[in-house]
């Protein structure tokens, strides 16, 4: 007969590792032998990269290696949906987040003092960081393709004849800031060459399988030729999905066949990973004097910084979750996902789905205020049960407990729920 956890106390397969503190994290682990990896990042946003020249750090002693983007043995791109991150930037730089070179020396100390002897001429470009002014005509382009990744329209019914038929229409913009994960343990790695001569690398990730690809195809070998060890893992909230500290060791130790450490510090760690995405939202709500909607009209616009990553998918939730857990009759909403020169962004816990309510949830506040409706009863009236139907089409069969979940939090605040109807 089969165990069931469900309503009961389990104990965490890793709990008593963490809370004993035998938990081994990558920056635990260490070799005879081994190598400590640096990487030299980019001062500027935008720029075109005229010269790199080693020659002083490869002759620091102690160095065994400095690495440029000519010397990767594979394809220089990396990203979860499309491979326009560069592993190393070879002659254009469209972040900070963009890596330039890779020292690997004897001791870390000997990395540091070798970073600071590589010199990077540049020539600045113009950069843009706001993702309205990124869409604009004549703005200046992170991609040549355009700034403008990804588009989608969400259409419903007739705004135009919803909004004719609302007795209160309310027009608002709101704004969600760039946040990063703040996990609490930076990125380290630990890569070897094993006894079969395969590339093992033991890093702290959301995505074993998809960074062994990745390091494959930039070291120009087979995917089954790479082993990828999940560590413990000191938080991640998403921010452990895009490539960080990943192929650079990897590349390192393939390159010098020696083991190879790098660990981030926490200034690092900024520079290196995705962030939450900033999102622009223009909001136009209207409904009836008893309190329901009539039409919802939004244009979302995400800033994703220089490299792809998930914005597309992101954006595309923020307008799937655009009129919230509502019936809207009448839907136009437009998502976009913009490129501009700020640090790329990408997965963050709710994952697109988190920006929209601070919109919606305010829109429903302003119009149940200009309506002299109580807050609960607007969004009673409007909230979502079974058969309702969402602004994609989609019927909602099962599962809808949004309004035993509003009178469980009304009855906790006290309110007379039968005078809220």
């Amino acid at each position: 007969m089969k165990k069931v956890a469900v309503g009961k106390s389990v104990p965490r397969a890793e709990g008593l590792s963490k809370v004993t503190g035998t938990a081994k994290f990558p920056a635990d682990y260490s070799l005879p032998g081994m190598l400590y990896g640096k990487t030299l990042r980019t001062p500027l946003a935008s720029a075109k990269i005229v010269r790199i020249d080693t020659s002083k750090a490869e002759a620091l002693k102690g160095v065994v290696r400095v690495v440029t983007a000519k010397d990767i043995p594979g394809e220089n791109g990396h990203g979860v949906l499309f491979p326009d991150a560069p592993i190393l930037a070879k002659d254009r730089i469209r972040s900070v987040n963009d890596a330039v070179a890779l020292v690997a020396a004897e001791t870390e100390e000997i990395a540091e003092e070798a970073l600071g002897l590589i010199e990077v001429e540049y020539e600045e470009l113009p950069a843009v960081f706001d993702p309205r002014e990124a869409m604009k005509p004549g703005a200046p382009l992170v991609k040549d393709e355009g700034n403008i990744l990804y588009h989608l329209p969400i259409r419903k019914g007739d705004v135009e004849k919803g909004f004719a038929e609302a007795d209160v229409i309310v027009e608002n913009t709101y704004s969600t800031q760039m946040v990063d994960h703040a996990f609490l343990q930076p990125e380290a790695a630990l890569s070897y060459i094993d006894e079969m001569g395969n590339l093992v690398l033991r890093v702290a990730t959301q995505y074993v399988h998809w960074d062994r690809y990745e390091i494959a195809r930039a070291l120009n070998i087979s995917v089954n030729r790479v082993r990828v060890i999940c560590t413990a893992v000191g938080g991640a909230f998403g921010g452990r999905e895009d490539m960080t500290v990943q192929i650079h060791c990897s590349l390192l130790t393939w390159l010098t066949k020696r083991p190879v450490k790098m660990v981030y510090s926490r200034e690092e760690s900024f520079f290196a990973h995705s962030k939450r995405h900033p999102i622009y939202m223009e909001y136009k709500t209207g409904c009836t004097k008893d309190g329901k909607l009539t039409a919802v009209e939004a244009k979302i616009i995400g800033d994703a910084g220089a490299y792809s990553s998930w914005s597309p998918n992101i954006l595309r939730k923020a307008a799937v979750h655009a009129t919230g857990p509502y019936y809207v009759p009448n839907v136009k909403v437009d998502a976009y996902a913009v490129h501009t020169n700020n640090p790329f962004t990408g997965a963050m816990r709710g994952f697109g789905a988190a920006q929209p309510p601070i919109a919606y949830e305010a829109q429903m506040d302003l119009l149940a205020e200009k309506l002299g409706l109580h807050p609960f009863t607007i969004r009673w009236r409007n909230a979502f049960e079974e058969g309702s139907e969402t602004a994609t089409g989609q019927i909602l069969e099962t599962s809808v407990g949004l309004k035993d979940a509003l009178l469980s939090a009304a009855k906790a605040f006290g309110w007379d729920v039968e005078k809220l109807f």
